[in-house]
Order: C-alpha cells, then sequence, then structure tokens
C-alpha cells in the first residue's frame, strides 16, 4: 500500500538489529544515511520512547551500535496521516452546496454594506460568505488580536499561547469546507484515527480506541468500542449499547428531544452502569463542553456520537500546524479584504444605538465614533451582546430566552518544560484527572511549535468555575499534581523532576455558552426580529453546537439569511437615504 503523509512527529527507536516506526501512514521519507537516520524529510532527535504501531527498518548490526554511541538509543522523527477522503460524504457535500450559493447568488446591483461586531469564527465566517456573495462587510474587533475563542498570542520569547486547545475533526464539514476554499487544507497535520485515553488506575499508562480504516461506519467504530478491553468490561458494552439504541433508532428528532436531561441521568434512566460514565463520559463531557456530565445535556453527547459513529472520519482529529490568528484566521480576513470586505482591530462597541422605530441606527465604538451600515451582525460571545442589549428591546422573548445562554468558564495551560518527555503521543489525550480535560504535547503535534529538546504541554483546566479566580501559581502547582500522576516517571509536584521553564495560563471567564438540559430552546435564530440586525456565534441556533463547527456555521447561516432579505434591506436603506434628504 503507498504510504503518503507530512513532516509532523512520530518515534523511532532501535532496538537490537531493528528501528521501529510510530506510524502506518508515513511518507515517503527518503533512504538511510549511514548512521541509520533516514536522509530525507526527517526530523530527528534523541530522548522519547516509540510507542503505537511498529514498523520494521532494517538496520545495518554495525549502524546499530554506532547510532547508540552517537546519538542515545532513541530518536523521533515526525510523520502526520494524509488527509482523510471528506470531499464525497453526505455532510462535506450539503456544506459544499452552501458555500457555492454564495458565490452562485446575482451579483448585487448597490452592494450592502454589513457591519459585524466580533472576530472570532462566527464573525470572520460571516464576513466571508458575505463577500463571496458581493457585499461588503466590514468586520470590528473589539481586541488587537484575531480569533475571539481560538486567539493566541507571542510572549517575548517569540512562543505562542492560546485560547483553548483547537482540535479540527472529521466531522467539521464546514470547516473542511471552509480551509479547502482558503486553499489551506494542508495546514491541517492529521492524526492517526485513534481517541487515547490516560488510566488513572495505572498511573503513566493509556487505553486506546483505534477505529480501522478498512471498515466504513459505524462498524469501525463498534470494533473500536469492542476491542478495548481496559475501560469497559463486556457487560457494561452491552448494556451501553442497548441503552444507545432509542438514540440509533430515533434518528435526529429523538437527539434533540433529550436536550431536558442531564448526561448522567440518561444513562441511569437507560440502565447504563454509573462506572460507564465515569470511565468514558466524565471525559467526553469534560472535552465537549468544559463540564461534567452530571451538568451536560445529553443532546450534545448524541450529537457529538451520532457524528463519530456514522461519519467513517468523523473523529478523526488534526492540528492545526501554528497558531490560529495567522494560520487561519489572517487567510479568511486577505480573502474578505480581496473583495473589498474590511477588518479593523481595536474597535470595541460601546452602544447599540437605535433609530426611532427600534430598528439599529449605528454600533458606537469606545471613542466614540459612529459606524453605519445597512445592517448589522453582532457575532461577538452571548455574554457580550447580553451586556449590550438596547433597553427598549429587553422585553422581546426572542432576547429574553438569552438569559438561560451564559458561558462555561475554562481555562488553558501552557508549561515548557527542561526535557522532552517520552510518555506521551502525537495525538490528542483526554486525562481523565479530575482538574484535566485533555492535552498535548504541542512540540510533537504542532509544526510551528516543533522542539526537538523540550516538551511544551497545553492543557485544559476543566471544570474551572472554582479556579478561575485562583491564581496562576496556584492552578500550576496543581496541574502539577495531576501531571504527576500522568508522567510519574517524568514529573513531579515539587520539580525534582522535569523543570518549569516557564508557563502561560490563559483564563477565559465565558466561553461557549455552558449546554445544560433546557437550553436548546433558548438559541436564536440567527434572523432576529429587528428588521436588519443579525446575531452570529455557535450559541446560534445550527446542528453543532458550541464548537468551531457551530461557529463557522452560524456565521454561514447568518450570511444566507442576509443575502436572503437582499430587498428588503436595499429598501430600508433608500428609505432612509429618502427620510435624510427631506429633512
Amino acid at each position: 500500500m503507498p504510504q503518503i503523509g507530512l513532516v509532523s512527529a512520530v518515534n523511532l527507536r532501535v532496538q537490537g538489529s531493528s528501528a521501529y516506526l510510530w506510524s502506518s501512514r508515513s511518507s515517503s521519507l527518503g533512504t538511510e544515511s549511514r548512521d541509520g537516520c533516514l536522509q530525507r524529510n526527517s526530523l530527528c532527535f534523541a530522548g522519547s520512547e516509540s510507542m503505537g504501531h511498529k514498523l520494521k527498518i532494517r538496520t545495518p548490526h554495525a549502524t546499530t551500535r554506532r547510532l547508540v554511541k552517537d546519538l542515545g538509543p532513541l530518536k523521533v522523527v515526525c510523520i502526520d496521516y494524509p488527509r482523510p477522503e471528506l470531499d464525497n460524504t453526505v455532510n462535506y457535500l450539503e456544506a459544499a452546496f452552501l458555500s457555492s450559493t454564495f458565490r452562485a447568488s446575482p451579483r448585487p446591483t448597490k452592494p450592502l454594506e454589513i457591519v459585524i461586531a466580533g472576530a472570532g469564527l462566527g464573525g470572520l465566517s460571516t464576513a466571508k460568505y458575505l463577500a463571496d456573495a458581493g457585499h461588503k462587510p466590514i468586520l470590528l474587533e473589539a481586541r488587537d488580536v484575531l480569533g475571539g475563542k481560538v486567539a493566541a498570542w507571542k510572549d517575548d520569547d517569540g512562543d505562542w499561547y492560546e485560547t483553548g486547545l483547537h482540535i479540527f475533526f472529521g466531522a467539521y464539514p464546514n470547516i473542511q469546507n471552509l480551509f479547502g476554499e482558503l486553499g489551506i487544507n494542508d495546514r491541517l497535520q492529521w492524526k492517526e484515527h485513534s481517541m487515547i485515553f490516560a488510566m488513572p488506575s495505572k498511573p503513566g499508562e493509556f487505553s486506546r480506541f483505534d477505529f480501522s480504516e478498512a471498515l466504513p461506519a459505524p462498524l469501525n467504530g463498534i470494533l473500536a468500542i469492542l476491542k478495548n478491553n481496559e475501560m469497559l468490561t463486556w457487560p457494561e458494552k452491552v448494556k451501553f449499547a442497548i441503552g444507545l439504541l432509542p438514540a440509533m433508532l430515533g434518528g435526529q428528532s429523538y437527539v434533540e428531544a433529550q436536550d431536558g436531561i442531564s448526561v448522567k441521568d440518561w444513562m441511569r434512566k437507560q440502565g447504563v452502569p454509573d462506572r460507564v460514565t465515569d470511565e468514558v463520559f466524565i471525559a467526553m463531557s469534560k472535552a465537549l463542553n468544559f463540564i461534567n456530565p452530571d451538568e451536560l445535556s445529553m443532546q450534545c453527547i448524541l450529537i457529538a456520537l451520532n457524528r463519530f459513529l456514522q461519519e467513517k472520519h468523523g473523529s478523526k482529529m488534526a492540528f492545526l500546524d501554528g497558531n490560529p490568528p495567522e494560520r487561519l484566521c489572517m487567510p479568511i480576513v486577505e480573502h474578505i479584504e480581496s473583495k473589498g470586505g474590511q477588518v479593523r482591530l481595536n474597535s470595541r462597541i460601546k452602544k447599540i444605538e437605535l433609530n426611532e422605530d427600534g430598528s439599529v441606527k449605528s454600533f458606537i465604538l469606545s471613542d466614540g465614533s459612529a459606524i453605519e451600515g445597512d445592517a448589522f451582525v453582532f457575532a461577538a460571545p452571548v455574554d457580550i451582546f447580553k451586556l449590550l442589549l438596547p433597553e427598549d428591546w429587553k422585553e422581546i422573548p426572542y432576547f429574553q430566552k438569552l438569559e438561560k445562554l451564559v458561558g462555561v468558564p475554562v481555562i488553558n495551560v501552557h508549561i515548557w518544560f527542561d526535557r522532552k518527555l517520552k510518555n506521551t503521543y502525537d495525538h490528542l489525550l483526554f486525562s481523565r484527572s479530575s482538574l484535566l480535560s485533555v492535552y498535548a504535547d504541542m512540540s510533537v503535534t504542532c509544526k510551528e511549535y516543533y522542539n526537538p529538546n523540550q516538551s511544551m504541554l497545553e492543557l485544559v483546566f476543566a471544570p474551572a468555575e472554582e479556579w478561575i479566580s485562583r491564581s496562576d501559581s496556584e492552578i500550576i502547582d496543581a496541574t502539577m499534581k495531576e501531571l504527576a500522576t500522568l508522567f510519574p516517571d517524568e514529573i513531579s509536584a515539587d520539580q525534582s523532576k522535569a523543570k518549569i521553564l516557564k508557563y502561560h495560563v490563559v483564563k477565559t471567564p465565558r466561553s461557549v455558552y455552558k449546554t445544560v438540559p433546557g437550553c436548546e430552546p433558548c438559541r436564536p435564530l440567527q434572523r432576529s426580529p429587528i428588521e436588519g440586525f443579525y446575531l452570529a456565534g455557535d450559541y446560534t441556533k445550527q446542528k453543532y453546537l458550541a464548537s468551531m463547527e457551530g461557529a463557522v456555521l452560524s456565521g454561514k447561516l447568518c450570511a444566507q439569511a442576509i443575502v436572503q432579505d437582499y430587498e428588503l434591506l436595499v429598501g430600508r436603506s433608500q428609505k432612509k437615504l429618502s427620510e435624510a434628504i427631506t429633512s
């Protein structure tokens, strides 16, 4: 079978007369040099154990001895997996068709000027697709950085630290289309099709769910679950499968009806043992929404399971190859500006100014300037919008329902160590600890952050409600205690083993909306009851809930509503102009 891939991170170790390569999807790596190191497309460093699948590469015995003597017994070569075949899936084609409608729509005789607040993925997506339809978006961002919940910053050493640990799934069709439309598919570093969980009862060990490439969905997912005997017993698997039957048979209508019940309560109602929740769904709940299963709506879990089990590559993960503002957001900005749109940083909205009829007149910025347009979009987080909600709108049911939508606190931790950690993978890892959600060694998983000598762990600290007001040092101390369990031979809480070189702690007091039972009816459509005013963001109504995919889809749906309202909006602008002339 031909092996195709890109440079990223894999482990290579020499054992006897064989070298073992951690990957079953390597690229054509070139020829071996006389010292046993691959000559082309190889990134090598000492001090890491091999994990995962083994592919034997024969080396001469003398070469092996010289390699061990000169470079130490361990080397790491970095390789990514090829992009999965997503383009012919139903969801990808559906997303592609929606994208095409903007490019194919009749060119407007008078392009609309649409003022958009918030340059996160929701606002960027709205602006991008409006520009594709021939309109002129004016995108305003309060901060000096793009991305919203995917924002990142560079420190004085030139290292990046991010708002969150962002994973791009195969089940994200609108994001996958967006990358393709921008010509940046090569910026996603795809990993092996696995889900890897730490084993708290066996410190330093992991349990894997490996999805077969040879089987279609849902068989590949079912086999992955059946083959894992470390986390769930056979009786637990059977009871879990029986409990899931209503969701599998009932389809989307059943999934949506489970919004009113928590994960924990649903599991008990279906006769699923509590240990299944503890072993699998605490980690999954924290990864999806930063909260535990006694709080999370079961609808959220079922939507994820539906995508992961019904799409062959749905649960396959990719990392962005660098920092999100430059590697993802800037290409969107360049696309918007190439079509006549504008993106302005440091443009914080202070007030939504209304006309006498209750419609939006302008967005007033913190410097006192007023930005007017033919239509207005608020694409910042729901908590910010509620603070700026005009008094005249507060009794309207559409806006009243937003009160139940509240952002969940989350903390993202970055720790640079003085050495290369061995007990890790080139992948996202579920910590299954009480304080941490997921983590990754970004010095291995991400090209821009690659470091052959030192590890940088990026970790999601969740649930974070009790920790968001604590000091960075307290958070780091607590994190190190958890890491001592994940890396028992390499990390200790007192730093007597691996030493911290530096750290960054990014606190987001209000992140994605907290997906608790009963939230679904409160999520607003993108078109508001106020003519000419729209909402975008992952909290608005779309089928991917609080996620990057949800944010991008919300922007497309918002842009679609504006394009559909073109004649109405042009008429409003002409009426406004006529009134200004006569007055």
